[in-house]
């Protein structure tokens, strides 16, 4: 294969319900590039496209196939990699699996329709039906994961180490001021409100000012309560960052809200985003309404 074609071509099979999409989810927040269901047929075509360089996000690609596909289909699966290893691309494949009673519960719990599943094939028929189904392909399986006792987390994790076999990415915190009266930013995973804090705007001085000049950083550094929100969040965000990290999340907006998103939310950014920065963190700062 010519150089800076497609390194890797990863197919993602296995039973519903036990985190095939989860699993595609993953690779593709680290960088892979992801189709979920093709049809069998297509993925010679499919295959075509990658070594004729009409696919070049990426260098990785993963492909979802599961019950969805007709029986006869998932049956060719073994036929069509073997026949693309002819081509150059060296197919691998994984099967995500769960025990029938963890596969029962989730679907249960999810109110989900088992793909295979209608008014005359229960729950439980359509589960045994898949698994024998599939069988063959958990046996030609280059990697078997097992979700029956996995938590979200560590499926995540075994995704990145067993599959993507990348390292860990650091994630990219953004700290975000912005005032009420403009709206909450839609992309934020956490809101703080900094509008019961003394307010700079009411002195006449300061008004036309923002948090990043000296009156106002003066002004806001005096104010007892402001300091004691700034240690507060410091302390829950450097209890809670490391689990987002653990996730695998390559992004983690935190948003500052005052009234008008001048001063407040402005100087408690800064001084959020000096305060991680100095710790090794990748921030980036962004006030929205100044």
């Amino acid at each position: 294969m010519r150089k800076g074609g497609v390194r890797r071509l990863i197919i993602i099979s296995g039973l519903s319900g036990a985190g095939k999409t989860i699993v595609l989810n993953t690779l593709e927040d680290l960088g892979f590039y992801c189709v979920d269901n093709l049809p069998v047929s297509l993925l010679p075509e499919f295959a075509a496209h990658i070594r004729s360089g009409i696919i070049q996000d990426s260098r990785e690609i993963a492909i979802g196939i599961d019950a969805r596909s007709p029986a006869r289909d998932i049956a060719s699966l073994p036929a069509v990699m073997g026949n693309l290893e002819k081509t150059g691309l060296r197919p691998e494949l994984v099967f995500v699996e769960a025990s029938d009673k963890i596969l029962t519960r989730r679907f249960s719990e999810t109110r989900r329709k088992h793909p295979l599943s209608s008014r005359h094939i229960s729950l439980p028929a359509a589960i045994g039906q898949e698994r024998a189904m599939m069988a063959d392909l958990g046996e030609l399986a280059d990697t078997r994961i097992d979700t029956t006792y996995t938590l979200l987390h560590d499926l995540r994790e075994q995704v990145r180490k067993r599959i993507a076999r990348h390292p860990v990415s650091q994630l990219s915190i953004q700290f975000t001021s912005f005032g009420y009266k403009h709206g909450i930013p839609r992309d934020a995973d956490f809101v703080f409100d900094a509008r019961c804090l003394p307010n700079p705007y009411w002195n006449t001085k300061l008004r036309k000012l923002t948090g990043k000049d000296p009156a106002v950083i003066r002004f806001l550094h005096g104010q007892k309560q402001v300091g004691r929100m700034i240690r507060h969040l410091t302390t829950f965000l450097t209890a809670w960052i490391p689990r987002f990290e653990a996730e695998n999340r390559s992004y983690l907006c935190i948003a500052i809200g005052c009234t008008g998103g001048n001063h407040r939310s402005v100087y408690i950014v800064e001084q959020l985003a000096g305060y991680f920065r100095k710790r090794g963190k990748h921030v980036i700062i962004n006030h929205r309404d100044m």
